[in-house]
């Protein structure tokens, strides 16, 4: 029964409180609250809340140099590449190897049928055999010539007729050591060797099949040195040099790799005004192979000290960039011209619109206003981070600290 009476009591105190006719001590500085929430002016609105922005929300334009990055993109190639052909015509007996193979330089890797030149072969002994047996035949003859020339026995008409035989007979006997050889060359060429050392990139024959003189067998490739090729505007090849270091990342691989510049071409592309630029990969390992995409990229140093903001800060309306900065304890946005970037270190110059020592908010925010309140804190306020708890849920993330 005691209980009972209680709680009406402690009801009709709730009650009397709630229409005012019971006010408690402190009761006005409770309800103005120390952040103001709930507070009405005389108007009938709530004052405005100012921003507050923590120390780390602002920064202000510094002075730091912006390396520059050229990029140079395409496949590699292996300049050390080489498309073995036939050097005579026949039915190609033998192909050794295969698309991947390793071959080394002047290996056997195929061979040709010549079996109409073996007999040529033969046949050219006998010829040369014939012509220094008719050589000696001749030299005797002249010999004996020149002796009864001597003792007058014939005219020097008859010498002279000997000695051209000798000299024909000799002629005859270099042509036929001269065919010899031409027809050997042949025999050694129905020999398919390796040019160079390297792997066998394609087959463009198979044994049984009739070859001609000057026709694609193989194509061998070196990959122990590739190459990627890029072209650069007149107006900046002066600042690239030949072996400057490059960096290179190629498709399928986690890293970079080193490279160079090999090769700076000595005149522009008719038409382009662009100047080539050869990139050097050395590839011991044979990691990579020709024909996969790269992307090259040059680092340049800078030799001027520019102002500079955080990306981040920089904001764009209708193609027109800005970024909102702190004056006068009042948000303002500034349109900027904005120069080189540096995206590795996150940073870009700005040619206009702010100067070193302005505050200016180092992130983009939602729901600024030109000309509200702000101010920058060291921390947030325990009171207001108090008196807007109740709607922090609901409050985007990217809102000034105190809103959030």
């Amino acid at each position: 029964m005691l209980g009972g009476v209680a709680l009406l009591v402690l009801a009709g105190v709730a009650g009397a409180y709630l229409t005012g006719a019971l006010k408690l001590p402190g009761g006005d500085a409770m309800a103005k609250g120390e952040a103001g929430v709930g507070k009405v002016g005389k108007d009938g609105k709530k004052p405005e809340v100012p921003l507050e922005f923590v120390s780390r929300e602002v920064v202000q334009p510094s002075l730091a140099r912006l390396p520059s990055v050229m990029e140079f993109s395409g496949p590699l190639v292996a300049p050390q590449t080489a498309i073995v052909r036939a050097k005579t015509g026949g039915t190609l007996l033998t192909l050794n190897v295969a698309e991947g193979a390793r071959v080394q330089a002047g290996q056997v890797i195929g061979r040709i049928e010549q079996a109409e030149l073996g007999s040529r072969v033969a046949e050219r002994s006998a010829q040369l055999e014939s012509a220094r047996a008719t050589l000696v035949q001749a030299e005797r003859t002249h010999l004996s010539n020149e002796r009864l020339a001597q003792q007058q026995f014939i005219s020097p008409i008859a010498l002279d007729n000997s000695r051209a035989a000798l000299d024909t007979a000799r002629a005859q006997l270099n042509a036929a050591q001269a065919s010899l050889e031409t027809t050997r060359v042949g025999l050694r060429d129905a020999s398919i060797l390796a040019p160079i050392s390297g792997i066998v990139a394609k087959r463009h024959v198979l044994p049984g099949e009739k070859v001609s003189p000057e026709q694609q067998v193989l194509t061998i490739v070196d990959l122990a040195r590739l190459e990627l090729a890029g072209a650069v505007g007149t107006h900046e090849v002066s600042r690239l040099a030949p072996g400057m270091a490059v960096q290179v990342q190629v498709e399928g691989l986690p890293k970079p790799v080193e490279g160079r510049i090999a090769r700076i071409a000595p005149a522009a592309e008719p038409g382009t005004r662009s100047i080539g630029i050869t990139i050097a990969i050395d590839n011991p390992k044979e990691a990579l192979r020709a024909g996969q995409y790269a992307l090259a990229s040059v680092t340049l140093a800078d030799d001027t000290d520019r102002l500079t903001l955080p990306v981040a800060a920089l904001g764009n309306t209708a193609g027109q960039d800005h970024v909102w900065v702190i004056e006068n304890g009042l948000l303002a946005r500034r349109a900027v011209t904005v120069g080189r970037r540096d995206e590795r270190a996150g940073r870009v110059e700005v040619l206009q619109g702010v100067a070193a020592g302005t505050q200016v908010l180092a992130a983009r925010f939602d729901n600024l206003r030109e000309g509200a309140k702000a101010s920058v804190v060291e921390t947030k306020s325990a009171a207001r981070s108090a008196a807007v708890a109740s709607a922090a849920a609901s409050t985007p993330s990217n809102l000034p600290s105190n809103l959030r």
